[in-house]
């Protein structure tokens, strides 16, 4: 799928108006993606360091969310303190997730050299018009459903809205693999998602190197 042009010098938007942003793309498109883009621990981050590193963190954040909204199209924004969102028009779901891997690991590396004196990460949840919403604010409400998820799989990870992670695995994965999966799981003990996505970074940085 080419990707749309944004604006030159694209910026984030606040939190109205990036509702009506997803308004106006579930009216126009037939499918939207929305990731909602949160920081872990950032309380921590301000008690243990200091607010200017939790100020140092948001602005990679904010950083590497514009320039990656600029390079795709994507209509981003600030909804909250550490709270992030982007509006992704014509983009379908497992894409969708494919992208929110990337940009996990893009915020990684921004919050490294942001934030040296503690480790600090970003997880993001994904919803998708019309699959997993009628509307635009019920989009909203299943992409804040899927950064929960996230967040209960220990953050730094990508997450479905709930219900649907085995439906798009099992789209891609034969039942043997499903179980081998879950054996390896249990005797690392860790969650299927940790271990798919610890799978899934070993394949991005084999193939970024090539």
């Amino acid at each position: 799928m080419a990707k749309r042009q944004a604006p030159s010098g694209a910026a984030l938007i606040d939190g109205p108006a990036l509702a009506r942003a997803a308004r106006t793309a579930v009216e126009k498109d037939a499918t939207v993606s929305l990731l909602a883009i949160d920081l872990d621990s950032i309380l921590a981050l301000n008690t243990e360091v200091g607010k200017p590193a939790g100020d140092r963190a948001i602005g990679a954040v904010t950083t590497t969310l514009a320039r990656a909204a600029a390079a795709e199209g994507w209509t981003a924004g600030r909804t909250g303190g550490d709270e992030f969102a982007a509006v992704l028009p014509g983009v379908p779901l497992e894409q969708a997730f494919l992208r929110a891997e990337k940009l996990r690991a893009e915020i990684g590396d921004a919050l490294r050299k942001a934030v040296a004196e503690r480790r600090c990460t970003a997880s993001i949840g994904v919803a998708n018009y019309p699959r997993d919403a009628k509307n635009a604010d019920e989009l909203v409400r299943k992409a804040d459903l899927a950064i929960y998820a996230a967040k209960e799989q220990g953050g730094d990870s990508v997450s479905l809205t709930p219900g649907e992670n085995m439906v798009l695995r099992s789209s891609y994965y034969a039942a043997a693999q499903l179980g081998r999966l879950r054996t390896l799981a249990e005797r690392l003990k860790k969650k299927e998602a940790v271990v798919l996505r610890e799978a899934l970074d070993d394949v991005l940085r084999k193939y970024d190197r090539a």
